[in-house]
């Protein structure tokens, strides 16, 4: 989970990936999420949100043997 200090001085996670797998030394991994910056405030205060990349998370089955169940659109990036 990246994090980054923005303009504002805000500090905010900016991209959700998993592991995918491993080969050898080198880790596979996918972003599923991405934060994007959609504008300022009058005060400054950057103004944004989460969006889906379009990957489905390959512990989607889990996550719903573990009872949380996440609707598919979840994965679906937002126009």
């Amino acid at each position: 989970v990246p994090a980054s200090r923005l303009q504002d001085g805000s500090g905010r996670m900016v991209s959700t990936s998993e592991i995918t797998g491993m080969e050898g030394d080198v880790i596979s991994m996918q972003e599923v999420f991405r934060y994007e910056r959609l504008g300022i405030e009058p005060n400054g205060k950057i103004i944004g949100r989460f969006n889906a990349t379009g990957v489905r998370s390959h512990y989607s089955d889990r996550f719903r043997q573990w009872g949380f169940e996440l609707p598919a659109s979840i994965y679906e990036p937002i126009a």
